[in-house]
C-alpha cells in the first residue's frame, strides 16, 4: 500500500533535522517565500524573512530535542497540494541551564512548486495545559 503522506513525511524529517541543528538556511529551502505562520512566540507573521526573524530565532536555539511524531501524522495530498498535521515534542532551556518539557502540536499546508514540496503556511503550538477551558 503506498503512503500518499511519505513526501510530506519526508519533509516533516528534514523540517525536525533543521530545528535540532538551528540550521536556518536549510529550514529556508523548505519553506514557500510567501509562507504564513502562527507560531509558539509569533502569533500571525508573513513572508519567509519575518518568520525566521520572529518564530525561528526566537525559538530553535533554546530548544532540544525537537521531535515530530513523523509516523503518526495525518493529512492529505491532492494534486499539488497536501496538508499535515502532527504532534511534536521539545524540552525547553531554563536560565540556569534546566531543561522542561514542552510539547506541541503542528498543522502545514504545502504546495508543489518546481517539483518540490514546499510549506505555505505553518502552525506550531504548545499543547494546551491540562484543565484549560475555554470561556465564554
Amino acid at each position: 500500500m503506498t503512503d500518499e503522506l511519505a513526501p510530506l513525511r519526508d519533509w516533516l524529517r528534514a523540517w525536525q533535522a533543521c530545528v535540532r541543528a538551528v540550521d536556518f538556511a536549510a529550514g529556508r529551502k523548505l519553506c514557500a517565500p510567501d509562507i504564513v505562520a502562527f507560531g509558539t512566540v509569533a502569533p500571525f507573521v508573513e513572508g519567509l524573512d519575518i518568520v525566521e526573524k520572529e518564530q525561528w530565532r526566537r525559538v530553535w536555539p533554546v530548544i532540544k530535542d525537537f521531535t515530530i511524531d513523523v509516523d503518526n501524522a495525518r493529512g492529505a495530498v491532492t494534486g499539488e497540494r497536501g496538508w499535515v498535521a502532527a504532534t511534536w515534542d521539545s524540552r525547553g532551556t531554563l536560565a540556569d541551564g534546566g531543561t522542561f518539557p514542552r510539547p506541541g502540536r503542528c498543522t502545514l499546508a504545502f504546495e508543489r512548486r518546481h517539483g518540490r514540496w514546499l510549506a505555505t503556511h505553518t502552525h506550531f503550538s504548545l499543547t494546551p495545559a491540562p484543565g484549560v477551558t475555554a470561556t465564554r
